[in-house]
């Protein structure tokens, strides 16, 4: 299919499931004269808070640029499938949605504790998906704000090959991705055939060139420990010592800590981090 055949279907796909929606659906007065079976145009816009010149662009087969965001607006508005999400994704994007993800597993107080006690050191919890499922202030403070972002995104793969900022945390970034790849490819030996590692997978070769490139060379391990270099845009250079422990109680969680070392004032950057108020919602 060429492209003004993908935007004509993307518009007929529009136009058929925002007709089967009843405006009593959404508490919409359903009196009046409809032209038209469904919601109009206008009221689906002002539900999925987007544009309404927008809108009637991409429902006429327009050629226009379409967000993930905004198509995850417009698939929750109208209701959509699984099936018919990934269809949108497909037609307006010309490639695969995000998987949809629940919330990911809480760790415990006494999990938390820990992490909380290393402070000022960063500290954060990954489980056997290399999903970030707890942290203290600091990892927030110097990696990610990981309580803003969505559950999928959450993961130390995921970030370090598609969050632009990653590259300017890590002076050895192409070293620490590399090694976070061969940690991801050594759970594939025993969740090759899981969904989540599929779908992980998959999405990393869609979304990141260098996962691609490197993916190809076959490379496995564990991440060695040796000293890092970060940077946080505010307090500069941070010289940290990185160390990984298995969780007796749960051998699927592995806490990774940084200690400060000597270099840089170090130790006074992170404690004046941790000790930043937290930032209101």
């Amino acid at each position: 299919m060429n492209d003004g055949e993908r935007r004509a279907e993307l518009a007929h796909f529009l136009r058929t499931r925002r007709e089967r929606l009843k405006p009593s659906q959404f508490n919409l007065p359903d009196g009046g004269r409809r032209r038209t079976p469904g919601l109009r145009r206008e009221e689906l816009a002002q539900l999925a808070g987007i544009g309404l010149t927008w809108y009637i662009k991409l429902e006429q087969g327009q050629d226009i640029q379409v967000s993930a965001q905004v198509l995850e607006s417009l698939a929750r508005t109208l209701q959509l499938t699984p099936d018919e999400r990934t269809y949108l994704y497909v037609l307006a994007r010309e490639q695969l949605p995000l998987p949809t993800q629940g919330s990911l597993p809480q760790i415990s107080p006494e999990l938390q504790n820990v992490l909380d006690a290393f402070l000022p050191g960063p500290a954060f919890v990954i489980n056997e998906r290399l999903d970030i499922i707890g942290w203290n202030r600091t990892a927030s403070r110097v990696f990610a704000d990981y309580a803003a972002l969505p559950t999928w995104e959450r993961n130390l793969v995921w970030l370090i090959f598609t969050d632009p900022a990653q590259r300017k945390i890590y002076v050895q970034w192409e070293e620490a991705a590399q090694r976070i790849l061969g940690l991801f490819r050594a759970s594939g030996a025993q969740h090759a055939d899981e969904d989540w590692f599929i779908q992980r997978r998959d999405q990393l070769m869609q979304a990141s060139s260098q996962f691609r490139m490197w993916w190809i060379r076959h490379d496995v391990g564990e991440e060695r420990l040796k000293r890092k270099e970060l940077v946080h845009p505010v307090m500069g250079l941070l010289v940290v010592q990185p160390m990984s422990l298995v969780v007796e109680d749960d051998p699927n969680l592995t806490v990774c800590l940084y200690t400060p070392l000597p270099e840089e004032e170090t130790a006074d950057k992170l404690t004046r981090l941790a000790q930043e108020p937290e930032h209101e919602p």
